[in-house]
């Protein structure tokens, strides 16, 4: 394994307060009540949520990283309140494994429930840690589960091909993974997205519900509709600073200096077009989102790719 002499590591802007959640305890977890029975669960980086029914527990998504925690704070609060332990139900609300890839701790009688195309992804992937949803949906599903209400839905491709919607209407709750950080920005790439067209267009899918608490499955604390909006306005920004930067960028004068080395251009021509697009965008939002000046960069080069080559813009036909 490799070692990182940790005195060469950058520093990076404080984080704001307001990014931070509550601490974990001493088996690194943190569990508390969002809404009446709804529960959610971190470990500071990860989410998972749950629900107390009458007809056993159902779980909404399972990291890795939280892993058998889930199961510690699933029986503290059964215990706390006299209900039962038993998960019944396990909902994915989409394939990846760092959200769904402790789902095999659970029994194997556990029903799965998630996206058809959750199950073929899945079923692409033979990962034995994340066993199948057998029950699947299209667009939407809603369901009834020991007399609570899980309402599903499918808006098309975001952050992957099968990232769902799951709202919790008499929980006042929505849950959409991967899109919003509350209180930060996203990781590489727009949180490694697949699909940045509908990546952008997530969160007005998700204002046009009702709801209060929002779990995005990052991070260490619950959301709020400013949260999402702040981060619509975030990356409105990147998209729009990226259209100047397009414009602002001359990518002959890259070609002309290197020749035959076409790749040296395009990283000149690229780096520059996103260095340009990110910068305002970092100023502005340093110390109002948490990781403003690390992923900003990332972010603004992923979502200019998307301008160019999903929207065609600055797109160039050859006389």
């Amino acid at each position: 394994m490799s070692t990182t002499n940790l005195s060469d590591l950058p520093d990076f802007a404080p984080i704001p307060r307001s990014a931070l959640g509550p601490a974990v305890n001493e088996q690194g977890y943190y569990v508390g009540r969002v809404e009446r029975n709804l529960y959610w669960v971190t470990d500071g980086t990860y989410q998972s949520a749950f629900v107390t029914t009458s007809d056993g527990v159902v779980l909404l998504d399972a990291p890795p990283t939280i892993g058998n925690n889930i199961r510690r704070a699933v029986d503290e609060i059964a215990s706390a309140t006299g209900v039962s332990n038993k998960i019944n139900y396990l909902i994915y609300s989409h394939h990846h494994a760092d959200h769904v890839g402790a789902s095999s701790l659970f029994d194997k009688n556990v029903t799965r429930i998630g996206h058809e195309e959750t199950r073929r992804l899945l079923l692409r992937d033979d990962d034995p840690a994340r066993p199948p949803n057998e029950e699947t949906f299209q667009d939407r599903r809603t369901l009834e589960i020991g007399g609570e209400r899980i309402d599903l839905a499918w808006h098309g491709a975001n952050h992957s091909p099968d990232n769902i919607i799951i709202h919790l209407p008499n929980h006042d709750t929505l849950m959409l993974i991967d899109i919003v950080n509350p209180g930060w920005v996203p990781v590489y790439g727009s949180n490694l997205t697949e699909d940045i067209p509908g990546y952008l267009e997530a969160p007005a899918n998700a204002l046009g519900y009702s709801w209060t608490h929002f779990i995005g499955g990052h991070v260490g604390r619950l959301g709020t509709r400013d949260d999402v909006t702040l981060h619509q306005e975030y990356m409105a920004d990147i998209s729009a600073s990226s259209r100047k930067a397009i414009d602002a960028v001359d990518a002959r004068q890259y070609y002309a200096h290197y020749g035959e080395n076409k790749w040296a251009a395009a990283k000149g021509h690229l780096d520059e077009t996103t260095r340009l697009a990110a910068e305002p965008v970092i100023k502005k939002y340093s110390g109002v989102l948490a990781g403003a000046d690390i992923f900003t960069e990332s972010t603004a080069f992923w979502v200019m790719e998307s301008i160019r080559l999903d929207r065609g813009y600055g797109s160039r036909v050859h006389p």
